[in-house]
């Protein structure tokens, strides 16, 4: 799912309103942690078996999203295990709303949770009507009568566009939300009833853990009404949580395992792969790199990151100094305009970076026009590649670089890169740091102080 596009951003921009007890951007000098500065966390939930990847990604790989599904177990409190998929590019986790159970997509570039209403319409891309099942929900939906605790929003509605065609719209409503040991009452959440959505069979919606200004409640009944004027923006869920004192310290982190070779390319059980955590650091051994960055804010005019006091967030944008890797002092690598998102496999790097790159993997990886792909040999030499982040280096492992896509028709397995081409560097463009990156580092996020600390994980 993951991130909306610029114009999105825009017109989100005009409606942005400076309230909700968010900072919107502050100028903060990049803080460096010792290991252990960050609390553990009071909760987390693992992420425990796979799931296929959603027909839209195999369709789509660069708009590929990353995520797993969840056999909840509480570890301690607050953290929950993450599911993943082939390609380990689905993660959810299980999640109770009203004292119903889903598995919920666990997505950092976007800001809405929703779980699909019982009765739902679905439609394809195009807008036709399909068959509930062809939108491969892996429940009926949820039932507004089965729960006591639900309270219906009157006159609104819920519509929302991912970045790769998939839409959803319906009625708006407030209920308790329960992830592992978390709990949060009366949480506003999307129950969309018109759903153009490729699942899984396991999914039957998303947690989104994103800003309050990129939420996606609409003060109309008709979607087709649905703009920036009648935007009504709102708390997401784990803003709730901190604003209820439900967590101690207003933290939530990410720790994404990667799957093996023959995991990812055979799509066997897993029984371990990563938390999601809520109010310190996940669970997982960690060295001692790691470092403490605002987050961009965007400027309201040209929806590009600002560094003007109240620019308002939407995304975890952080500022990305360079990329090494052997001969990328040859090619300006800085961008200030990527995104840290668990709801993307890939990381999206500007086109004079992996353009470099790819050429120094041995045979060199290679670009096919027909998909828009750097294609790679399955057993090539994978260069070193650092992300430089408020002057500290994050390596991401040669596993991450090299992924299984399927097969020729011969049989032969395809591999390709890991890191692709997210376009020019220019202002408009928006790149993204996704599962590629996030297999190797804790991301810890801090909403409430515009704030994300990464730190570098132990080899695994």
């Amino acid at each position: 799912m993951g991130f909306l596009s610029v114009v999105t951003v825009l017109s989100l921009l005009s409606a942005a309103s400076a309230k909700f007890g968010v900072v919107r951007h502050h100028a903060l000098t990049p803080a460096v942690r010792q290991t252990g500065a960050l609390p553990r966390a009071d909760f987390s939930s693992a992420i425990t078996k796979k799931t296929p990847r959603r027909k839209a990604k195999k369709e789509a790989l660069a708009f590929l999203r990353g995520k797993p599904t969840v056999k909840a177990a509480s570890v301690g409190g607050k953290t929950v295990p993450l599911d993943g998929s082939d390609f380990d590019d689905e993660y959810l986790t299980n999640v109770t709303i009203g004292g119903q159970h889903f598995s919920l997509i666990i997505d950092t570039g976007s800001s809405d949770t929703w779980v699909a209403q019982q009765g739902f319409n679905c439609f394809d891309i195009d807008g036709n009507p399909v068959s509930q099942a062809t939108c491969e929900f892996g429940t009926p939906g949820f039932d507004t009568q089965a729960s006591t605790t639900f309270k219906p929003f009157p006159n609104v509605s819920f519509n929302i566009t991912y970045g790769d065609g998939e839409f959803l719209s319906g009625p708006v409503g407030f209920d308790t939300v329960k992830i592992g040991a978390l709990s949060v009452r009366q949480q506003e959440l999307g129950f969309p009833t018109l759903t153009a959505w490729e699942g899984d069979g396991i999914n039957t919606g998303l947690i989104g853990l994103a800003f309050p200004d990129l939420t996606s409640v609409f003060n109309t009944t008709d979607p087709t009404q649905a703009s920036a004027a009648n935007n009504i923006i709102y708390d997401p869920l784990f803003v709730t949580a901190v604003k209820q004192r439900a967590v101690k310290n207003p933290f939530f982190s990410i720790a994404i395992n990667r799957g093996t070779f023959d995991q990812q390319e055979n799509d066997p059980f897993d029984p371990n792969l990563g938390f999601l955590s809520f109010g310190g650091i996940a669970p997982v051994p960690v060295t001692g790199t790691t470092v403490t960055v605002p987050i961009e804010g965007y400027s309201v005019t040209t929806g590009i990151p600002s560094s003007v006091p109240n620019s308002p967030f939407f995304f975890y944008t952080v500022n990305v100094e360079s990329y090494t890797f052997p001969g990328s002092k040859r090619v300006n690598t800085a961008n200030n305009n990527t995104i840290l998102d668990s709801g993307t496999t890939l990381n999206f790097v500007p086109t004079d970076v992996i353009t470099a790159y790819a050429a120094r993997f041995n045979p060199p990886a290679t670009l096919d026009a027909d998909v828009g792909l750097y294609l790679v040999a399955c057993n090539a030499t994978v260069p070193e590649f650092l992300v430089n982040i408020g002057g500290k280096s994050f390596s991401v492992d040669a596993r991450d670089q090299v992924l299984p896509a399927g097969t020729d028709d011969e049989g032969n397995i395809i591999c390709i890169l890991g890191t692709q081409d997210g376009g020019p560097d220019v202002a408009a463009d928006i790149f993204i740091l996704g599962d590629t990156f996030l297999h190797n580092v804790v991301a810890t996020f801090n909403p409430i102080e515009g704030q994300v600390t990464l730190t570098q994980r132990q080899k695994y």
